[in-house]
């Protein structure tokens, strides 16, 4: 690349750390870390509460672990995506 060139991925090449994409990130979207954080959690109790699952099967125990951290993930989903509309409809100044 000449001296005189710009970089193509400015922006990119300056922000080197991955921490600090990282946090770009998640201030851009916060509700993908909130809906990863929640299927951690559901995932979590799922696997606390094998053991103490009494006389439900085991395939019935697993769907309802899947759809509870399903409906979580698509819940936090859906907030981002009413969030992002609000932010960009209502709240932006119009021009």
């Amino acid at each position: 690349m000449s001296p005189n060139q710009e970089p193509v991925f400015s922006e990119y090449e300056t922000d080197t750390s991955q921490t600090s994409k990282l946090l770009r990130k998640f201030k851009e979207t916060p509700f993908v870390p909130i809906g990863m954080a929640g299927f951690a959690v559901v995932v979590g109790y799922g696997l606390y509460r094998l053991k103490h699952r009494g006389d439900m099967k085991m395939s019935l125990h697993l769907i309802h672990m899947r759809v509870a951290a399903q409906g979580f993930v698509v819940g936090a989903i859906t907030c981002g995506v009413l969030y992002s509309m609000f932010k960009e409809y209502v709240v932006k100044p119009k021009e």
